[in-house]
C-alpha cells in the first residue's frame, strides 16, 4: 500500500480530518489522534492494540509489525505500510476510530441512523500569543 491508498483508506471514516503532527501527515476524529505516518521507517500508527496483542503480532509478523521504544508502555504499534492491505488497516484503525467517537453517536452509527457532521469547535486553529 502506499500513502494515497492509505490516505483514501483513513479519510473514509466519518468524522476524519487531515493534520500534520511533527511536520508529517496525520489524522484526527472526533477531534482526537486517529493515525499517522512516520517517514523515518515508512510505517503507520495503529492505536488500540493491546500490549500483549502486541508482542504476539510483532513476534508472528516482524516483517510488518513493530514498535519503538516511544510507544513501549502505550497501546500503540507500528505497521510498515508497503506491508499492509486496506482490508487489514481498516480493521486496525476500526478500532482507534470506535474509541475516538462519542457514545452516543456510535450508538446512532451502529444503528444504521443518517448522521450530520459533528459541529466544529470554535477556536480549534493554531493558537498564537498576544503580545503584552
Amino acid at each position: 500500500m502506499g500513502p494515497k491508498q492509505f490516505h483514501d483508506v483513513v479519510m473514509a471514516f466519518p468524522e476524519t480530518e487531515f493534520i500534520t503532527s511533527y511536520g508529517q501527515p496525520a489524522y484526527k476524529a472526533f477531534g482526537k489522534f486517529f493515525t499517522r505516518l512516520r517517514k523515518e521507517d515508512d510505517s503507520v500508527v495503529l492505536g488500540q492494540v493491546a500490549l500483549d496483542e502486541r508482542e504476539m503480532i510483532c513476534e508472528a509478523d516482524p516483517e510488518t509489525f513493530h514498535f519503538t521504544d516511544h510507544y513501549k508502555n502505550y497501546p500503540y504499534v507500528l505497521a510498515r505500510l508497503k506491508r499492509l492491505d486496506a482490508k487489514l488497516l481498516r480493521g486496525y484503525l476500526t478500532r482507534q476510530w470506535r474509541h475516538n467517537a462519542p457514545k452516543t453517536w456510535l450508538k446512532k452509527f451502529d444503528a444504521g441512523e443518517t448522521l450530520p457532521a459533528l459541529p466544529k469547535k470554535a477556536g480549534t486553529g493554531k493558537r498564537t500569543r498576544k503580545k503584552r
